[in-house]
């Protein structure tokens, strides 16, 4: 495998390593520390991702071309996950290198991997609870990027997508900055409710329970609470649409949480007769 990382810097080598690294990553635990610390690795993989830019607008990125960058994208995620090379990755703002991946809107096969993987790269930060992370993507754009994959995203491109807003949200400072504003809280509100109003066409539990838990987290703030008592979908109350719950206690019991918090006792206890009253509202960090 540390032949495989030197090989990134060798420009006849170079695919062949992307490609069997990203295959072999799971096998090798400290590969995040070894791209980081070698000479050159971390530029080549820079390199690969600013490579393709020219292919983005307009769109004429190949399959084979998204192949190759997403194959240095998942390196870069490893890097991203590892605890030792996190902070590092955020130091040196090697996010804001995929944002232009996420900016596309062309609907064909290699942009949509290529939106995928990138998202994947921000999911992999998230999934740590780490202040620092959220900091670092609220000084960033990230929020509305999220939103329009959200919006325009294929269904899994839409589900991870979702589950970095969620866990935005899920922070103190996150969900403090989202409900600061109305501009803000509505921005997200509505795209969740068209996400919501697209789930009656193509059904899908993964992205609802995830837009269940946003709604729910965006409930625990005073002023939102209020806001959603007017704009909550209905089509969460109706027991036809959430039907798909039925064997997921725990996205029942978050949905009936967030109908109590706003008001909805009666629908609320069809989903679960163990949630009787509304959660705290948290107030925001001094």
């Amino acid at each position: 495998m540390e032949a495989l990382v030197l090989d990134l810097t060798v420009p006849a080598a170079k695919e062949t390593a992307l490609l069997e690294l990203s295959k072999k990553r799971e096998s090798f635990p400290e590969l995040a520390p070894y791209l980081w610390h070698s000479f050159g690795t971390m530029a080549a993989l820079l390199q690969e991702i600013v490579s393709i830019y020219p292919m983005l607008q307009p769109p004429s990125l190949t399959a084979h071309a998204s192949n190759r960058v997403c194959n240095a994208l998942a390196l870069l995620q490893c890097v991203a996950s590892h605890p030792e090379t996190r902070s590092l990755f955020l130091q040196a703002h090697i996010p804001l290198f995929l944002y232009p991946f996420l900016n596309t809107i062309s609907k064909t096969r290699p942009f949509e991997y290529l939106r995928l993987t990138s998202l994947g790269v921000i999911g992999a930060l998230v999934k740590v609870d780490d202040t620092e992370v959220i900091n670092f993507l609220l000084s960033t754009e990230i929020i509305p990027l999220c939103l329009r994959t959200m919006e325009t995203g294929s269904e899994l491109s839409k589900t991870v997508a979702t589950f970095i807003v969620q866990k935005i949200l899920l922070d103190g400072v996150g969900l403090s900055y989202i409900c600061a504003t109305a501009e803000r809280f509505f921005a997200v509100g509505a795209v969740l409710s068209s996400m919501v109003a697209g789930l009656a066409e193509q059904p899908s539990v993964r992205l609802l329970k995830h837009i269940i838990r946003c709604y729910l987290r965006l409930s625990d703030n005073p002023r939102a609470r209020e806001a959603l008592r007017q704009c909550l979908p209905d089509l969460l109350r109706n027991p036809q649409f959430t039907a798909c719950l039925k064997d997921d206690l725990t996205t029942r019991r978050w949905l009936a949480q967030l109908l109590v918090n706003v008001g909805h006792l009666a629908d609320a206890a069809a989903l679960a007769t163990d949630v009787v009253g509304p959660t705290p509202p948290v107030q925001a960090p001094a």
